[in-house]
């Protein structure tokens, strides 16, 4: 396998991350941030009601100018997003120009919100010097109320109407649409829109790259405010294949110019609401938003004569035949910015992205591994997004806006009034989740470091920075509730992109102390009993208990096996970190200490108060109550699993060179002997090997977790023992019955809007933690053995690896020629499946088959995708399994 910066000559693209992180050349300055939806979000909710997908539907979308950030298909704009680049198509026969991706929202898809249009993030370098997005695009009118209508009619139960189950795909009528992007400077994008007619017949589509600015003058602020600006100094300019674009924050001039001697047609409007459309209020000028829009689609006299404005696009139209494949030529430059050939520039940036790829993909990778790994990061690099979001601003209003209820200032996010965010983060999916989620970063860090590590050494000093940190030490969750608690995995992420990076210190010692805040909010706030016992409600975890656990239907407390599970862990990677800063700082081995004696506490916690349950083998939540017995949550889930993952080895040599840890250790245990099975468990080589669970309790667990009539499924671990699906579990509280059975697929609960599915579907980030657990103390321990079905006389690593080859082949083109990520099919298909149009075309057509996507999560039994469906980011570690990088962070 090759590391990168492993050779003596670096790639071109790793010449070009060394000058961005060097400060030397912009490379990040422009990309891939422009994100798929900013409509129904919630800090575009001014309502008084809090529900955002109704304030800002999708129909507003085209009429309606952002506050906040903007969106489109195949995106381009700078760090800042003052202008913003994106392509839209209009087949001729829909009643709008397809601008920005079609989905349901939350209260209309049956499953919740739920992306239909069909698109690809194919390929991307990590500066997007090099960049690949496709789409295909129906040459029938695109049935958006058939779409809404089916969905409403179906229920949980039933599977989600999709596009390809219009029929509108028959035949193969419709455009495949690519968009490549190669960076000829930091400030200057070649463009390469290509067109094919993949149906019967002939066909036109209309071709509108957009230019334009984000609107930062409608709010009433003034320009020397952050994140105004003077009009006066703003203005697009079109001319026959050419838009060219003034903005006060730029210096000079951006121009967006046809590169192969054609003139379409400027079309301009300006990016604000057309008010009088949609509130029967005045607009503030003639030529409003969908001023191109209503002009391509209606022939209106909506767009400027003068051809200025705000927003601008040039205008193709290609007339097709059965086949045939057009393409269109584009710059996209700043003034002044260094030009090349442009057909040259794009060659050779996808060139140099095969090299960089090529020094990542290891040695005995298939063709197809290395194309799944590829798309798995170059989709994490286009989910990178603008995300601006201040509280104090949005709780308040805008003088020129109509004014928040006054109650906004008590609901959602009210106690954050110190969050602001303007900056180009790692989302959860660009469409379905346009907005940063805690335990998500931290994964989406751990796999950007294997291919840019500066840009994840940022994205966490971001995070964990004072404009994001509450005061109290808390991380802000997501942006639909702050306050929500999601697990504390930023100290695995710290170390992980620490070693990424070949060890930066300083960084590191950033981010122990932002963490120390964190961590201590959690022993104050999260440990109701003060006695290690730690709860936390969701945990990011949704509906995988019998009731939502951040809402108790009863009074008590819910002592929670991962909340303690995931504490013990924070304690370790605390620790770890402690170790490694002690190195050259022998200060931090006050800290290990620290550390390690608290996580002795929790360690003797979890195993004698009741959660490790011993006829079972397995540890659960448990209800206390005032004057009643403990209510055992007997649900053989992933909480269970979490204590598995606190484990960390210190060998021999480390503990010599920390006398005072180890001396610490040895007066601990002598004097509260009581706890010296947490923390003087035996390292096969010498040295400690710290653990929740024992040799015992862990053969126990992975018997359980291997067992296929319970977690291990052909396509990894289930999120919920198959063993339910018999054997429901029930209780009843005063009253109130509550239960959880296995469902592998989309759930039917209610719980967290209808988008809550840990009942039994596999989730790549337990299972990926799950996985490093065990490679990263197995070889420290003791061979032991436990029968893994199929795989005889499997030790610790054997079922490690039989786990990460589970998990890849997901997505692994199979020997009936399918891959399980795009559905069964056949007589392979579940009944509630065998109606479903859309896995026959995914998987018999290569076009559709070839390019999976990297969905939230799979189905428990088949592997299907399921939930959001185009790149989820954690998804990503699908790349990290397939080079399967040295797992965890053996202290040293």
């Amino acid at each position: 396998m090759h590391e990168p910066g492993s050779v003596k000559k670096q790639n071109a693209e790793q010449r070009r991350l060394k000058a961005a992180d060097d400060g030397a050349e912009p490379w990040r300055e422009w990309g891939p941030y422009l994100s798929e939806r900013a409509w129904g979000t919630v800090r575009e909710d001014y309502s008084a009601d809090g529900d955002a997908w109704r304030y800002f539907p999708f129909e507003h979308a085209r009429s309606r100018a952002y506050r906040w950030s903007e969106d489109g298909l195949a995106g381009l704009c700078n760090l800042n997003q003052d202008w913003c680049f994106a392509l839209a198509f209009w087949n001729g026969r829909d009643p709008i120009l397809k601008e920005r991706a079609f989905g349901l929202g939350n209260a209309e898809g049956n499953h919740g919100e739920d992306a239909k249009d069909y698109w690809w993030y194919e390929d991307a370098t990590p500066t997007g010097s090099w960049l690949r997005w496709r789409y295909h695009y129906p040459q029938a009118e695109f049935p958006y109320q058939q779409l809404r209508e089916q969905n409403a009619a179906r229920g949980k139960d039933d599977p989600e109407y999709e596009l390809v189950d219009t029929g509108i795909f028959a035949d193969d009528r419709y455009f495949v649409i690519t968009a490549d992007y190669a960076k000829a400077a930091p400030d200057a994008y070649a463009i390469r829109v290509t067109v094919e007619n993949a149906g019967p017949d002939a066909a036109t589509l209309h071709v509108l790259p957009h230019l334009w600015f984000r609107d930062m003058w409608s709010w009433g602020r003034a320009p020397d405010i952050e994140d105004a600006v003077d009009t006066s100094g703003l203005m697009i300019v079109g001319e026959s294949g050419r838009l060219t674009a003034k903005h006060p924050h730029l210096d000079g001039a951006l121009a967006l110019s046809d590169a192969s001697g054609q003139t379409p047609p400027a079309l301009l409007c300006d990016n604000e609401t057309n008010a009088a459309l949609l509130f029967g209020a005045e607009n503030r000028t003639p030529y409003p938003k969908d001023g191109i829009g209503d002009h391509i689609v209606g022939g209106a006299d909506t767009v400027n004569p003068e051809r200025t404005g705000t927003k601008g696009a040039l205008h193709y139209v290609l007339d097709l035949a059965p086949g045939e494949r057009r393409e269109i030529n584009l710059w996209l430059a700043a003034e002044g910015a260094t030009l090349s050939d442009h057909g040259s520039t794009l060659a050779d940036r996808e060139r140099e992205a095969d090299e960089f790829y090529a020094g990542l993909t290891p040695d005995d990778a298939t063709p197809d591994d290395a194309r799944i790994m590829r798309q798995a990061f170059s989709g994490l690099i286009w989910s990178k997004q603008f995300y601006h979001y201040d509280v104090h601003r949005w709780l308040r209003g805008d003088p020129a806006q109509p004014l928040p209820p006054d109650h906004r200032a008590h609901d959602r996010n009210a106690g954050w009034d110190h969050f602001w965010a303007r900056d180009v983060l790692l989302m959860p999916d660009p469409w379905e989740y346009p907005w940063f989620a805690s335990w998500d970063l931290a994964f989406h860090c751990a796999v950007m470091a294997e291919v840019d590590p500066g840009c994840a050494k940022e994205q966490l000093y971001t995070y964990l920075s004072q404009r994001y940190q509450h005061p109290n030490g808390l991380f802000p969750a997501y942006e639909w509730d702050f306050d929500d608690m999601n697990p504390p995995v930023f100290a695995w992420a710290a170390m992980r992109v620490h070693r990424a990076v070949g060890g930066d210190r300083e960084f590191l010692k950033a981010c122990f102390h932002k963490l120390l805040l964190n961590f201590t909010f959690w022993v104050n706030r999260k440990d109701e009993g003060e006695d290690n016992i730690f709860e936390g409600g969701f945990l990011g975890l949704d509906n995988i208990g019998v009731f939502d656990r951040s809402k108790l239907p009863v009074a008590g407390v819910l002592e929670q096996s991962d909340g303690t599970g995931w504490m013990a862990s924070y304690c370790l990677y605390m620790l770890a970190i402690s170790i490694e800063l002690a190195a050259q700082e022998p200060i931090y081995e006050e800290m290990a200490c620290k550390f390690a004696e608290h996580y002795a506490y929790i360690a003797k916690a979890i195993n004698d108060c009741g959660l490790w349950d011993e006829q079972d083998g397995y540890y659960y939540d448990r209800l206390r109550r005032d004057g009643d017995e403990p209510v055992v949550m007997r649900v053989r889930s992933m909480v269970g699993a979490v204590p598995l993952l606190a484990a960390i080895a210190v060998d021999a040599d480390t503990l010599k060179r920390l006398p005072r840890f180890t001396a610490h250790l040895e007066e601990f245990t002598t004097r509260r002997p009581e706890y010296a099975r947490a923390v003087t468990r035996p390292h096969a080589a010498g040295g400690i090997v710290f653990s929740l669970a024992d040799d015992v309790q862990a053969a126990r667990m992975l018997q359980r977790l291997s067992d296929p009539a319970e977690f291990f499924s052909p396509h990894g671990l289930r999120s919920l023992s198959r063993y339910h699906l018999e054997h429901p579990f029930s209780v009843d509280l005063d009253g109130y019955t509550a239960s959880v059975d296995y469902e592998p697929g989309e759930s039917r609960s209610g719980m967290f809007g209808g988008n809550s599915n840990w009942r039994g579907p596999v989730w790549l980030p337990l299972n990926y933690l799950v996985y490093e657990a065990i490679c990263r103390v197995g070889p420290a321990l003791a061979v032991t053995r436990h029968p893994v079905p199929g795989v005889p006389n499997v030790d610790r690593a054997g079922f490690a690896e039989e786990l990460r080859q589970r998990l890849i082949g997901i997505f692994r083109l199979g020997p009936e020629g399918t891959r399980p990520v795009l559905g069964p099919v056949g007589a392979d298909a579940p009944e509630s499946d065998a109606a479903s149009a859309e896995s026959a075309l995914l998987q018999s057509d290569p076009r559709w088959r070839d390019r999976p996507w990297f969905f939230e999560y799979f189905h428990g039994d088949t592997g299907k995708g399921l939930g959001a469906s185009h790149q989820t980011g954690w998804t990503a570690l699908i790349a990290s399994l397939i080079r399967n990088p040295p797992s965890g962070f053996p202290t040293r």
